[in-house]
């Protein structure tokens, strides 16, 4: 597979943004596009962590039950999940059914909550200075300097699940880089 390809809209994009109608829509309206919201940028991360280990087209076709669980990510809200609502996590089929996955999104909110000046403030602070969008898809790293502290920081705080990796793939999804491809016909 090329790393650009050209739709039947004629426009070029991301190869992987046209492998499938919800990359298709994922790619073309979504992602990369900034997050400067606290629920929003909760939202990202606990769907980056939830994606570790499988397909991120699993945890997409998955978000409106995810969301519906989560409360649509409202900080203040998932923080105050107890174990009654771990154990409807665990029995919801809607959503990946995994404890340590569960347990890390309330504790994450928990700590997003008792940021003084929020999740957005702390997150964006740590993303790079723009740089040239890749070429090829061969450019874009898994990890980053900033991915790497901003992952070592949120730890600091009492984040779960977070590693560099993650981190790296929240950038991306928020906005925080822009790797969608030089040629590609997505602009912000």
């Amino acid at each position: 597979m090329s790393d650009l390809v050209v739709g039947e809209d004629g426009r070029a994009r991301c190869a992987w943004g046209a492998s499938t109608s919800d990359y298709l829509s994922y790619h073309d309206s979504e992602w990369g596009r900034p997050i400067r919201t606290d629920d929003g940028l909760y939202e990202r991360l606990t769907l980056e962590a939830f994606q570790s280990g499988l397909s991120w087209l699993t945890i997409l076709r998955k978000r409106p039950a995810f969301r519906a669980a989560f409360a649509d990510f409202a900080i203040e809200k998932v923080a105050a999940f107890g174990e009654a609502d771990v154990n409807r996590l665990l029995a919801d089929v809607g959503i990946v059914r995994n404890r340590q996955k569960i347990e890390a999104a309330i504790a994450n909110a928990r700590a997003a909550a008792d940021l003084p000046d929020g999740l957005a403030s702390l997150l964006w602070s740590y993303a790079p200075k723009r740089r040239r969008r890749p070429k090829s898809f061969a450019e874009v790293p898994a990890l980053t300097p900033e991915s790497t502290a901003m992952a070592k920081d949120l730890k600091k705080r009492g984040f779960r699940f977070v590693g560099p990796t993650t981190a790296y793939a929240l950038m991306q999804a928020a906005g925080m880089v822009d790797d969608h491809l030089a040629k590609c016909w997505v602009t912000f």
